[in-house]
């Protein structure tokens, strides 16, 4: 065969074909400075081309300085370390359903874009002049909270309102238990950084929030998921999933599940945590929609005491999404290995983010707003189901709390296709597969249901689907 022959990607030559396949292996990480290629014999065979064929792309990399041959003994990737490319880790995704495709339609999307697939409320759903109030007050605070580093644990009234706020729900976190972050997703990669080594295994629900996958992928995890129910982690392969992979984590969320809004019940809480404490299985409780409940449901950290358990949260779904505020709540001895862990990677605690979220929870406002939440979020979800059914689009669960609504499309329609179409209507949508490890919801969307009052939104989502 020729090495010019075209393959099956476009006019990408054989040649080219190998190349890039050689680039992807350098910028996932997976060949770093000094590691030996593969043979010219075995590379083409791995490929199916022919030997020239691998020749030549070596020596098109080498021209290139990605790679350097070593007379006798073979051709070694080159330095320095590649920047690290979350998108080449992993098996290559379609765009559309990859879980950064998904995030940065919706950050960058300008102010002519819908967004029913993103995971925030509209910024008018937001108490802006408590906001400025609260500015306002902080302004006229010492010039210690205005200008100087937090210590490292953050705020200590704030940490002791949240355990108050924690005890609510059962969960008992003194103060110094508590430590103050940027941001839910911040909680989640310094408890990474803290437990986790490069090729340990993570346990995630499928489907869960696309970002899990994205960091996972940073700290070089090696993630395995089990089928989420309407009532939890299926609990007999969650069970063959410890014994077969012996996973270090398992990161969920407890009440208000993203994406499908399913709320863990007691009896699979009990038995997820025996299973967890016959494996010294370590779990993330992800609570960040804490205040979108109409009735709390079970945490596992007021089963478990933070004993085996770490409880996570923030306000970035309630208060300000740019006030970045959040928490971690972990057994005490813990502690002092997390001040240090946080120190080395961000140092002090944004003090100023903490007094405003003080401010504000102190407030008898905040509590009136996060009831105003629920009661325009139950509307929402209302109006916005019956809209999808009408078309065809069923909800997973039937009238759940919070903002997201898990959907199955008509059978034949694939969610990344009416995803890609519809994104040429200005509407950034949620399709299935960018929160399925297994890959298995491609018939399954998420919508915002905050987002999604625009009639625009489903004469895209008619209009893909019937194409």
């Amino acid at each position: 065969m020729d090495e010019q022959t075209t393959t099956d990607e476009g006019s990408r030559t054989l040649v080219e074909s190998v190349m890039a396949t050689i680039r992807h292996r350098i910028a996932a990480r997976s060949l770093t400075p000094g590691m030996r290629l593969p043979s010219i014999r075995a590379f083409a065979k791995a490929m199916q081309v022919s030997k020239s064929t691998v020749v030549e792309a070596y020596e098109r990399l080498a021209a290139e300085g990605m790679i350097r041959s070593r007379p006798g003994s073979g051709f070694y990737a080159a330095g320095p370390l590649a920047p690290l490319s979350l998108a080449e880790i992993g098996p290559r995704l379609d765009r559309a359903v990859d879980p950064l495709w998904v995030s940065r339609q919706s950050l960058e999307a300008g102010d002519g874009v819908l967004k029913p697939g993103c995971g925030w409320l509209p910024a008018a759903w937001m108490p802006e002049a408590g906001l400025r109030r609260a500015l306002r007050t902080v302004a006229r605070a010492d010039g210690a909270a205005l200008t100087d580093y937090g210590t490292p644990l953050g705020l200590p009234a704030l940490r002791h309102l949240l355990a108050r706020r924690m005890a609510e729900h059962g969960i008992e976190a003194s103060p110094d238990q508590i430590m103050l972050t940027e941001s839910g997703t911040q909680a989640i990669d310094l408890l990474c950084r803290f437990l986790l080594e490069s090729g340990d295994t993570v346990l995630v629900d499928d489907p869960c929030y696309f970002n899990f996958h994205a960091l996972l992928r940073a700290h070089r995890a090696k993630v395995i998921s089990v089928p989420y129910t309407r009532s939890g982690p299926d609990i007999e392969l969650f069970a063959q999933a410890l014994n077969e992979h012996r996973p270090r984590l398992y990161i969920t969320n407890s009440a208000l599940h993203n994406p499908t809004g399913a709320i863990l019940s007691p009896v699979v809480a009990h038995r997820v945590l025996k299973l967890a404490d016959q494996s010294g299985l370590t779990i993330i409780e992800d609570d960040i929609f804490a205040d979108f409940e109409h009735t709390p449901a079970p945490r596992l950290a007021a089963f478990d005491g933070l004993s085996r358990v770490i409880h996570i949260g923030s306000f970035s779904k309630t208060l300000s999404a740019s006030v970045r505020c959040g928490f971690i709540a972990a057994p005490r001895d813990w502690m002092e290995g997390l001040t240090d862990l946080k120190i080395a990677t961000s140092f002090g605690s944004g003090r100023l983010a903490s007094e405003l979220v003080l401010t504000l929870l102190k407030d008898g406002l905040y509590r009136k707003h996060v009831d105003l939440l629920r009661a325009r979020l139950s509307r929402a979800m209302e109006e916005t189901s019956i809209r999808l059914r009408a078309i065809g689009i069923v909800p997973w669960i039937d009238q759940p709390a919070g903002m997201f609504l898990w959907c199955r499309l008509p059978e034949g329609i694939d969610a990344a296709d009416v995803a890609r179409h519809a994104l040429t209507a200005n509407v950034v949508l949620a399709p299935g597969n960018a929160f399925s490890l297994s890959r298995s919801a491609s018939r399954y969307m998420r919508f915002n249901v905050a987002q999604s009052g625009d009639d625009r939104i489903f004469r895209a989502l008619e209009e893909a689907m019937s194409r």
